[in-house]
C-alpha cells in the first residue's frame, strides 16, 4: 500500500470523529482554557520557541487527537502529559476551536532561510529541488495539503520553526513519537538526516495567509 492509499485511509477512519470535534465547541471558553498554555505556546498559539510548536491555524481535529493522545498517555511529554491529565472532551474541543480561530505569525522562518541562502544562491536552486522532489516522493502534499496547511487530522506544516519540524521527523523515524496511523512513521523511515534538514527548511520557509 503506498503513503497516499494510507493517507486515504487515514483520511476515512476519523470521520465519525470530525464531527463530534466540530460540535458544540465554544471558542470563547477556548479562549479561556488557553491562557494557562500562553507560557509554552505564546499568545494565540503563536510560538517564538524552536521546542514548542505554534498552534495557531493548526486544524482544530489535528489539535484534538493530540490532547487525546497525551490525556490516554499513548503520547507523553514532561510539559503536555500533565497538562492533559482529566481534560474532558468538550475542553480539548473548546481549546481546538480556539487555537484554529487564530491566526499564523507572521513567518519569520522564510526571512530566516533568505538571509541564509544570502551568500549561496548557487545551493538554493539545487536544495528546493531536493526538498521539492522528496516531498513528491512521499506524498506529503496528499495529506499536508498543496500549501502544508493541514487539513482533518493531519497537521499544517507551513511555517512551523524548521527545527520543531526536523526534531519531529527523526522523531518519526526513530519511533520517538508515536503516530496514529503509521503513515508518517513510514514515511519517514528511508529520511536520512540530511533529507530531514531538507524537508524542514522548505517546510518552514510557506507563508499561510495572515
Amino acid at each position: 500500500m503506498t503513503a497516499a492509499q494510507r493517507c486515504a485511509l487515514a483520511l476515512v477512519l476519523p470521520l465519525w470523529a470530525a464531527g463530534s470535534a466540530a460540535l458544540a465547541a465554544d471558542v470563547n471558553a477556548g479562549r479561556v482554557k488557553a491562557q494557562a498554555c500562553v507560557v509554552c505556546h505564546g499568545e494565540g498559539g503563536r510560538s517564538s520557541n524552536p521546542a514548542v510548536p505554534s498552534l495557531a491555524a493548526q486544524p482544530p481535529l489535528y489539535i484534538y487527537y493530540q490532547l487525546l493522545q497525551f490525556r490516554d498517555e499513548r503520547r507523553k511529554s514532561p510539559a503536555m502529559s500533565p497538562a492533559a491529565v482529566g481534560m474532558k472532551d468538550a475542553e480539548m474541543r473548546d481549546l481546538a476551536a480556539y487555537f484554529a480561530a487564530e491566526a499564523p505569525a507572521r513567518n519569520k522562518e522564510a526571512d530566516k532561510q533568505a538571509d541564509k541562502q544570502a551568500d549561496k544562491q548557487a545551493t538554493k536552486p539545487e536544495a528546493l529541488a531536493a526538498a521539492e522532489k522528496i516531498a513528491r516522493q512521499y506524498y506529503c502534499a496528499s495529506c499536508h495539503m498543496p500549501d502544508y496547511s493541514g487539513q482533518k487530522h493531519i497537521a499544517r506544516l507551513a511555517g512551523l520553526n524548521s527545527e520543531y519540524l526536523a526534531r519531529q521527523l527523526r522523531g518519526f523515524r526513530n519511533g520517538e513519537r508515536p503516530d496514529i496511523d503509521g503513515t508518517m512513521a513510514s514515511a519517514a523511515q528511508p529520511l536520512s538526516d540530511q533529507d530531514i534538514e531538507l524537508l524542514a527548511n522548505y517546510l518552514a520557509a510557506f507563508e499561510l495567509p495572515q
